[in-house]
């Protein structure tokens, strides 16, 4: 379970709705995300890293 989260924060800084769809897939958290990176990449990060750490 930790090294799993481990692994999906890495994603989640490499690429956000990466890291977030392995969390909850494809929910509006994902889409939420993408919408975020685009906006602007650290945004996306932090929202990710939020998603795992709930």
């Amino acid at each position: 379970e930790l090294l799993m989260d481990l692994i999906r924060i890495i994603f989640a800084i490499l690429l956000p709705p990466l890291g977030v769809f392995l969390q909850v897939g494809f929910g509006g958290a994902f889409w939420l995300n993408i919408l975020l990176t685009l906006c602007g990449y650290i945004p996306g990060i932090v929202h990710a890293v939020y998603i795992i750490a709930k």
